[in-house]
């Protein structure tokens, strides 16, 4: 039986609900995880999220946003490494948006913009399109196929249920960021529990030794997972640590 060294968690559906909060039970079975090895979220969302329940949490290991795009140091804030999109493929990754006038939130070194008016750099770390209905992030998918150079996933949006279509550079999403983050670490991702609920986390669970899947998880990413645990509703996470990971450290 491997030793894991580390656990990764998705955020939205995993580690927070729709009401965006950590409950007690899920921060209590962290915080007991963190006691033994180094804990990290790795989430679509931009850093500010990640520090914010990270330091909630008093992680201090590297932790994963963007979408595997950026890793933080949740102690200072500082990014430790990243992978912007560049001039080129920001604007092809913005062009379905601006087309179809959806929502849309977008990272750079500089912070966050939501409008387009205050798009006042290309040098972008990820684009994602908002408030999608499923069948228009599908389509979106669909329309961007041929595009090189870009990595795009459909991601579930619990707080109002709805979708986003997340962009990247090629090859990053959060399963390379683990690979990165075990680099910087000393370990490997054999060593690595990884807890996930949507199409984003399909990579992060097939790179980390063992994945688990959330109850609320699409059947494709519940298949993928070596456990399934109940939803986040029901304390999904809380359930996963104290019945399948704590037992192994």
């Amino acid at each position: 039986m491997p030793e894991y060294k580390a656990l990764i968690l998705d955020l939205d559906g995993t580690l927070i609900g729709p009401d965006e909060l950590i409950s007690p039970r899920v921060e209590d079975a962290v915080r007991e995880v963190t006691a033994k090895i180094g804990v990290s979220i790795a989430t679509g969302r931009e850093t500010g999220d990640v520090l914010k329940y990270g330091r909630e949490l008093g992680l201090t290991w590297p932790q994963i946003s963007d979408n595997g795009a950026q890793i933080i140091d949740p102690t200072s804030g500082d990014s430790l490494w990243s992978a912007p999109l560049g001039e080129a493929l920001s604007r092809r990754a913005m062009q379905p948006i601006i087309e179809s006038g959806c929502e849309f939130f977008v990272t750079h070194a500089g912070g966050a913009v939501t409008d387009l008016a205050n798009l006042h750099t290309w040098e972008l770390t990820r684009v994602s399109a908002l408030d999608l209905d499923e069948a228009d992030a599908d389509a979106m998918l669909e329309s961007m196929a041929d595009e090189s150079g870009l990595d795009m996933v459909k991601v579930w949006l619990p707080y109002n249920r709805l979708w986003a279509v997340d962009f990247t550079r090629s090859g990053i999403n959060k399963g390379s960021a683990l690979h990165v983050l075990c680099n910087m670490s000393g370990i490997t991702p054999s060593h690595t529990i990884a807890v996930g609920d949507s199409f984003n986390d399909l990579p992060l669970m097939e790179t980390a030794g063992l994945g688990i899947a959330m109850g609320n998880a699409p059947s494709e990413v519940r298949n993928a997972a070596k456990h399934v645990v109940p939803p986040v509703e029901e304390y999904g996470l809380a359930h996963a640590i104290e019945r399948h990971i704590l037992p192994l450290l």
